[in-house]
């Protein structure tokens, strides 16, 4: 059995997907290093964006093209939120408007819970004065 490497590694993907995902990025350091906006006010700028262009179905444009290198930043997950969302109402009325989104993004959500134990467990507190 032969694998064809062009279906699995497709050079022009992986570069739309880190350029795309990069430029989120750069936007992210812009506004740590020219404004006095604290990353957790960057952090609901993203996702709100992310759920608003997500909402809109302007979102949705910019993961056809670059896949992961747009759902895997926090605009995504603000998308992902938003698609939920509109998918749960669809199903379940005004209460899938509340659970889908949650549903949709259940994965990240739990990753982000993990992964912040395992941090906490490793790293060392400080306190700040």
């Amino acid at each position: 059995m032969s694998i064809d490497w062009s279906q699995v590694f497709d050079l022009m993907s992986l570069l739309k997907c880190f350029v795309v995902g990069g430029i989120i990025c750069v936007i992210g350091q812009i506004l740590i290093d020219k404004t006095k906006l604290t990353p957790a006010r960057i952090l609901v700028i993203f996702v709100t964006t992310g759920a608003i262009l997500g909402g809109l179905g302007i979102y949705q444009y910019l993961v056809d093209f670059a896949g992961s290198g747009a759902t895997v930043p926090l605009t995504g997950f603000g998308y992902n939120l938003a698609k939920g969302a509109i998918e749960g109402v669809q199903q379940y009325g005004l209460v899938g408007a509340f659970t889908g989104g949650v549903k949709n993004a259940a994965g990240g959500i739990a990753a982000a819970i993990f992964f912040g134990y395992l941090a906490a467990l490793i790293s060392k507190p400080k306190m700040k004065k």
